[in-house]
């Protein structure tokens, strides 16, 4: 897949279910399998949504129905009553464990509490780390990880264009209109993504690696997808996008810089750049136009706003520690072969 092509069809198709990984996925997938209906009693949510493989998965995928679906599930599934009601279920475990983890000082000056939060992180750098010690196979194994937001960016915030009004919708069209490559397939930043995957050896194709995935990874994108899904939380979804936005630069330039050391090309590269310019100003639009301008127009939405930027800086800490742990102990990041339909194999660069 040369630099400046797009996607084949079947790099853009439905991928099939994955593995399950417990009681939960396995409940769903024997569901989505079956034509739409009745569900049945769902399991029991008894541990982490955050944290544990078979939940994190199961949510993912009932998410994923609203977004590109998978291959021999039926459409109608999107809304069945019951099936949505057994993702409430998840839901309200999942933000429970959110507001129970993702705490601090009250911030109320916006954009300053945006500044405040990138503050409070603490997590290992992923992007220094593949700067200046990273490997070609520990840069794949990074994207492979970011391949489950990053082939699908920009949707889930997407969701929250109808949900504003007035300057922070236009400032969110902006951002977005950007991240579509202003209309030229080739320019989408998600095929821009698919690019460096496929000059890096990899399957660009959606969800391709979904088997590989953690529940720290799977958790990321749940995370947006839920704050997207949800009217209520329209304020949390702002607040993801604006810190997504006023923490990209430095990471998105070191990125290139690590594909540059380890020999790679303008090609894999450009995707990397491309957001070093883009989120420059993508930074102070988010900042002053979409956060601030909410928080003007719905001021009770502003704890929401800390809270979404909060929870994206913690998830993403999860999933760097994560991965800098186990770069730093010589061994992959990524989960092993456990589930009896196999897994897409990191091919080779070479």
């Amino acid at each position: 897949m040369p630099y400046g092509d797009v996607l084949e069809p079947a790099q853009l198709a439905p991928p099939t279910l994955p593995a399950a990984r417990g009681p939960w996925s396995e409940w769903l997938f024997d569901r989505l399998t079956g034509a739409p209906g009745a569900v049945g009693p769902a399991p029991a949510v008894t541990t982490s949504v955050i944290r544990d493989a078979d939940l994190a998965l199961a949510l993912y995928c009932l998410y994923e129905l609203h977004y590109r679906g998978f291959a021999g599930v039926d459409d109608a599934w999107e809304w069945e009553p019951e099936l949505l009601a057994a993702r409430r279920l998840l839901e309200q475990r999942f933000e429970a464990e959110l507001r129970e983890v993702v705490t601090g000082p009250e911030l109320t000056e916006l954009p300053g509490a945006l500044y405040e939060v990138i503050k409070e992180g603490s997590a290992p750098s992923v992007s220094r780390f593949l700067a200046q010690h990273g490997t070609a196979e520990q840069f794949r194994e990074f994207a492979v990880h970011r391949s489950a937001y990053q082939l699908k960016e920009a949707d889930p915030h997407t969701w929250a264009l109808p949900r504003l009004g007035g300057a922070p919708k236009a400032a969110m069209v902006e951002i977005q209109a950007d991240e579509y490559g202003a209309g030229i397939e080739r320019d989408m930043h998600q095929n821009l993504f698919a690019v460096t995957m496929a000059e890096l050896g990899l399957d660009p194709s959606y969800n391709g690696y979904l088997d590989r995935l953690p529940a720290e990874t799977l958790t990321t994108v749940n995370l947006v997808s839920f704050f997207g899904l949800h009217r209520r939380l329209r304020g949390a979804v702002v607040g993801h996008l604006a810190l997504f936005e006023m923490t990209s630069v430095e990471p998105m330039g070191l990125c290139a810089e690590a594909l540059r050391r380890l020999g790679y090309g303008p090609g894999a590269r450009h995707f990397y750049e491309v957001h070093v310019v883009a989120d420059a100003h993508h930074e102070t639009v988010a900042a002053e136009q979409l956060a601030a301008g909410l928080a003007e127009l719905e001021p009770d939405l502003v704890p929401d706003i800390v809270f979404g930027a909060r929870a994206v800086m913690y998830v993403e800490g999860l999933l760097s520690a994560l991965m800098v742990s186990a770069w730093k102990r010589g061994r992959s990041s990524l989960r092993e072969n456990s589930g009896e339909r196999g897994l897409v194999r990191l091919r080779s660069a070479g």
